[in-house]
């Protein structure tokens, strides 16, 4: 094998297409010989890396450039898409090579965190990515929703373009208060309003007796009616108690022809409270996983509560391909992290390469970490100043990619 790393463009849209069909599924009817892309390729804030063996594409992915919420602060991501390795090249340990070109890149861009969807999440465990959270599909019989009432003092009503910068004001403030969402800002959600409201059958506001735009629900109202037809919405996300129940009262008014409705939601979902009934199955989950690709860029990237004033030193050991082995020095004062290289001593605080990654997103105890062997050493009398500095808001994720 010759094999080589370089950047996708135009002219290899055809054999990626074509590659990512072979991991992901062929349409129906009979492959063409050729597959023309219908749009740019590759997509705008996406980056695609190939491998080659010497002329012959053998494995591909997609870094898409992303802004992840934490607890108010916007934290550069680098998002994982389309992993595929030729059928004949599996196995041969293409991927690291491929992951290490991609996470150096991604570091030259300012991306400090990397996040994806696993099909297999033991795959990426060893490029430093764990389990951090969900994006998933609930199902909710039309009927128990029949008894939902719109609030008075909340009007609902189909948004236009003019609502399209209230509407993300709605999903700014809420996502800002959470760890994981995406922002829906940049490179990689360059679409403007119209393309967004095209994108659906219909984007439901609700709207407050000041004429303020307090919440909104985007669905799909799906091909057909009766008991096995479904009600699709996207986001159904309220700033209050009250213009969330008048969104849900807007999805129960289908009740009549459709028997079920599908919530993509992610979590312990506010909108939950709002339900008369228990009925909540998740029918799809899509795990999702994130790594720590520049550790001293992460934290410092991060905000805290002010209330607390420490010094931490912690080291992380173990990670294949990365940078990230070695000693740091966390000060945490004002609110502020400055996180910075230090040399590692023994018996320091130590983490796994996916110890950190959960550590970082907040969504498991420091305890918990150190059960499964993602945590060892140090003072477990850290471990609450860790808890407490890092956790503290719920991991959301609210856009498939």
């Amino acid at each position: 094998m010759t094999i080589s790393h370089r950047l996708l463009d135009q002219n290899d849209a055809d054999a990626s297409i074509r590659l990512g069909q072979e991991a992901f599924g062929f349409p129906s009817d009979p492959a063409p010989a050729t597959v023309a892309p219908a749009k740019p390729f590759p997509p705008a804030g996406a980056h695609a890396h190939g491998i080659f063996d010497g002329d012959e594409l053998a494995a591909r992915l997609f870094a898409r450039e992303y802004l992840s919420h934490f607890a108010g602060e916007q934290v550069p991501t680098c998002g994982i898409a389309g992993v595929t390795v030729k059928a004949e090249y599996r196995g041969r340990g293409l991927l690291t090579d491929l992951f290490a070109a991609v996470h150096d890149a991604a570091k030259d861009r300012g991306e400090v965190i990397s996040t994806l969807f696993p099909t297999a999440p033991g795959i990426y465990r060893r490029f430093g990515y764990e389990l951090v959270g969900d994006y998933s599909t609930v199902e909710i019989p039309s009927a128990a929703l029949a008894s939902i009432r719109r609030p008075a003092g909340i009007e609902v009503r189909r948004a236009g373009v003019d609502d399209a910068e209230a509407i993300q004001r709605v999903y700014h403030q809420w996502a800002s208060s959470q760890h994981g969402p995406l922002t829906r800002t940049g490179p990689s959600f360059s679409g403007g309003a119209a393309e967004f409201l095209d994108s659906f059958n219909g984007v439901t506001v609700a709207v407050d007796s000041a004429q303020q735009v307090v919440g909104f629900a985007s669905w799909d109202r799906g091909p057909s009616t009766g008991r096995g037809s479904a009600f699709e919405v996207s986001d159904l996300i309220g700033s209050t108690a009250a213009a969330t129940a008048a969104l849900w009262s807007v999805v129960a008014s289908f009740a009549s022809v459709t028997g079920k409705v599908k919530v993509d939601t992610s979590g312990d979902d506010l909108a939950r409270f709002a339900l008369p009934s228990v009925d909540w199955s998740v029918v799809s989950p899509r795990p999702y996983m994130l790594a720590v690709l520049d550790v001293a860029g992460a934290f410092t990237a991060r905000s805290v509560t002010a209330a607390i004033a420490a010094e931490l030193e912690f080291a992380i050991a173990g990670h294949p391909i990365g940078a990230q082995n070695g000693g740091y020095r966390l000060n945490v004062g004002a609110g502020q992290v400055d996180c910075r290289h230090a040399s590692d001593s023994g018996g320091v605080r130590t983490y796994s390469p996916q110890g950190i990654a959960v550590a970082y997103a907040g969504t498991q105890s420091s305890a918990n970490l150190r059960t499964v062997g993602m945590l060892s050493g140090g003072d477990p009398g850290d471990d609450s100043v860790w808890d407490a500095l890092f956790g503290g808001h719920q991991f959301h994720i609210r856009d498939y990619f």
